[in-house]
């Protein structure tokens, strides 16, 4: 493997800008990775080379325009890129007309200089903890290609783990951009609710769900999570659920002063033995530093699954069932199919509609007032397992599991994800970090400290 495909994106600029590398080199030497490892991961289903080497060769002719001046970038399947076809993984959507458009952030990283370079895979309409439809297939772990990637931001996930992408954008209303990313040993975050316009984003925002999810960064390094999220920021004059609120610098949050509570078990899902293990070693870590740690879980977390999924599926899913009708998709993927079975003892009508809306403002009451005890993070597991064998996402005991993402989908806070540790077969463990709204900063400040303490992301083995 060339290793500055192994570089971070914030790297990778700063050695175009100091002309130790040109922009059409560093999207060539990525162009030839994927080539390499897309057939054995089938994480990139279009791949723009064309279009990217022109883009970086008119990079290595300007002056560097933004902080990621000529490196290269991935995009989820689910959001816009101009002159490609959003499919959203939907067979429906396989012969859409290509946008005309880029995706209000998509055009936010191409004003930074990124170049767009590949789309990737995702599920059926996004509905799995798998990347896998009818349209491209399964994609595939890196570290164990018998093991998913995670969903619903799987492929991107996958690609940046194997190195064919520096960084890219994934979404996640359920912990789709924190899992895949868990999975495949990468950092990420979802942002708080409402920080991020998804202008372009497939399915559109709408609906009672909206305030659920969020579109989010995956990159292998938390640096460049540092430097992605400014350029991401600020109202669009599109969605209007975007709140103008700063960005504070997570390099200057004083870790050592802050109070984090940690825990493995949730009261619904208890982490396995390793991950529990990497929970405790990074919380002993943090105590180490000086940082006061305190083995505590808000009293309400183990109503986060039933009130995600109560939201998603207060109508049995007839929503999903009228959106993969509307654009066509007369078959769907099975995994897809498990979803809308599992969304339809949810069905209610108004009255428990009224009552499921209540719940969720006293879940999200209940977990204000524990940061309000002083605590500034949570440290927990981002799921119970590491990456889980192809196909069973969807079994009872695996899917309460996502339960530990949920719950921060469902509190509307930003939460990061940043490896750890390993398995006993070299499978990444992450941990999560969530904080309360708009304090990013803290999340990325804590999960810096725990990549610069733990390592962070290690390759794929070859």
């Amino acid at each position: 493997m060339d290793d500055i495909v192994t570089y971070s994106a914030t790297r990778q600029a700063r050695l175009i800008r100091e002309r130790r590398v040109s922009s059409r080199e560093l999207v060539a030497a990525h162009l030839d990775r994927i080539a390499a490892i897309n057939p054995k991961i089938n994480a990139a289903v279009e791949v723009l080379a064309e279009r990217a080497l022109a883009a970086a060769t008119a990079a290595d002719e300007s002056e560097p325009r933004g902080p990621l001046h000529g490196v290269p970038c991935s995009i989820k399947d689910s959001i816009e890129v101009a002159g490609t076809v959003v499919t959203a993984g939907t067979l429906g959507r396989k012969n859409a007309s290509p946008s005309v458009e880029d995706a209000t952030l998509v055009g936010r990283l191409r004003r930074a200089g990124a170049i767009p370079i590949a789309k990737t895979n995702l599920p059926d309409l996004l509905f799995a903890f798998e990347s896998d439809n009818l349209i491209f297939g399964a994609t595939h772990n890196p570290y164990d290609i018998a093991r998913t990637p995670g969903g619903s931001s799987g492929g991107e996930a996958a690609l940046i783990s194997a190195c064919g992408s520096p960084l890219g954008l994934g979404s996640d209303c359920a912990g789709s951009v924190r899992l895949p990313a868990a999975f495949c040993g990468c950092a990420a975050i979802k942002p708080t609710s409402g920080r991020l316009p998804r202008t372009g984003h497939f399915p559109p925002a709408g609906g009672w769900i909206e305030a659920l999810w969020q579109i989010g960064p995956i990159a292998r390094r938390v640096e460049d999570l540092i430097t992605g999220m400014p350029l991401l920021i600020g109202p669009d004059g599109r969605d209007h659920t975007v709140v103008d609120m700063p960005l504070d610098n997570p390099r200057a949050v004083s870790v050592r002063d802050l109070r984090v509570a940690f825990y493995t078990d949730n009261g619904l899902a208890a982490a396995d033995a390793e991950v529990s293990s990497v929970v405790r070693a990074a919380a002993a870590a943090l105590a180490r530093e000086g940082v006061r740690v305190e083995e505590a879980r808000p009293d309400c977390l183990d109503a986060a699954y039933e009130i995600e999924m109560k939201l998603i599926g207060a109508d049995g899913g007839d929503g999903l069932r009228s959106y993969l009708r509307d654009v066509g998709s007369t078959s769907v993927h099975p995994l897809l199919t498990g979803w809308l079975d599992k969304l339809e003892q949810y069905r209610t009508g108004i009255d428990g509609f009224a009552r499921y809306w209540a719940e969720w403002f006293r879940f999200r009451a209940e977990m204000a007032a524990f940061l309000a005890r002083g605590f500034d993070a949570i440290l927990c597991p981002a799921y119970i397992h590491p990456a889980l064998p192809l196909g069973t996402s969807t079994t009872p005991e695996n899917f309460i599991g996502f339960s530990h993402t949920m719950a921060y989908n469902v509190a509307g806070w930003p939460a990061a994800v940043v490896r750890c540790g390993a398995s006993s077969t070299g499978l990444p463990i992450a941990v999560q970090i969530a904080a309360a709204p708009w304090r990013e900063d803290i999340a990325l400040a804590v999960a810096l400290w725990l990549e610069q303490a733990f390592g962070g992301w290690k390759p794929p083995a070859e």
